[in-house]
Formats: C-alpha cells, structure tokens, sequence
C-alpha cells in the first residue's frame, strides 16, 4: 500500500509527536507499504522519511519547486516528483496514494486533509483517511468538526469519511 502522511515541517515541536512520527514510519517500512509525502528535510517530515528509510522503506516525495529552491529536499527520498505548486502537490499526493495519514501540523498540513476529505465527500475517492491525534493535538478541529455536524453543515457526519486514531494501534486497524 501506498500511504500518504501529511504533517509538520517544523522542527521546534513537541518531542513526543517526533517519538510518534518515528513509530509510524518504521511499522509502515516493516509492513512493505511506501510513503508518499511533502519531501522536505525539516520537521517531521523528516523524522518519518528517516525512520523509514532505515528500516528499508521506499519514500515518494512530491516536492514543490519552492522548496528544492531553498535545499529544503530530504536526502532520505528514493522517488522525487517535482511540482510547481501546492494544488499539484495536493493532486499528485491523492493520486499515488491508497490511505492518508494525518500527524500534526499547520495551515499546510489542514490545507492537505481538508482537500482529502472534501474529495471524499463528493465521490472522488473512497480512500482512507486517518486524523493521527497524538497527545490530543487534534481535539480543537475534532470539536469544530462535531460543532459543525451538530449544525448541519456538513451533508454526511465527518466521521464516516475521517477516522481518529490516539495510538499507533488505531491507525493500523484504520488502513484495514
């Protein structure tokens, strides 16, 4: 399986999401699945390339042109796709994966989570998608989301489209 992780690019964070990052990229190298990712050297981005790299995983980055500008490309990466922008990335990111995997992060990683999900929404995919919320970081968006569904703003709950997994074990059981 090709897994996509959407996260963070920064590295002055807490410590534990590293930890978490780390765990998440060895079990996905040890269990054959590749990781289709943002390709940057920062953050944990980084942390996962690295992790599964040394347990002899194969890491697709989709790399916007911005960042190879700035030497912010993992030398960790064994498939580089070059993108202009962040719209390819985004569509290049779904199309080469079966499963999304969502750590934390910022405006990016929402920007990349809510593409996904609003994709599934209308039909475009039936892929999963799993909202990683390690020492609770996600349980803000968790509440907007249930506020939301509350209000009826969304067609379908959110839930059927977004799994929430707080261990490593839950991801697992969520990419089936």
């Amino acid at each position: 399986m090709k897994v996509c992780v959407f996260c963070s690019a920064n590295n002055d964070i807490d410590p534990q999401f590293f930890e978490k990052t780390d765990e998440l990229g060895r079990w996905l190298a040890k269990n054959g699945h590749s990781i289709v990712y943002g390709g940057c050297n920062q953050g944990l981005m980084e942390c996962i390339a690295k992790a599964a790299h040394e347990e002899g995983g194969r890491l697709i980055g989709v790399i916007p042109t911005k960042l190879e500008e700035h030497g912010r490309v993992s030398s960790y990466i064994d498939v580089n796709i070059p993108v202009d922008n962040l719209n390819d990335r985004k569509q290049l990111m779904m199309a080469q994966s079966d499963a999304f995997v969502v750590l934390p992060g910022g405006v990016g990683t929402l920007d990349e989570i809510f593409c996904v999900a609003a994709s599934a929404t209308i039909g475009y995919h039936q892929k999963p998608i799993i909202l990683y919320n390690i020492n609770g970081f996600w349980d803000s968006l968790i509440a907007l989301l249930d506020d939301m569904n509350e209000k009826k703003m969304l067609r379908k709950p959110w839930r059927n489209q977004i799994s929430v997994a707080t261990c490593l074990e839950d991801v697992v059981g969520a990419l089936g």
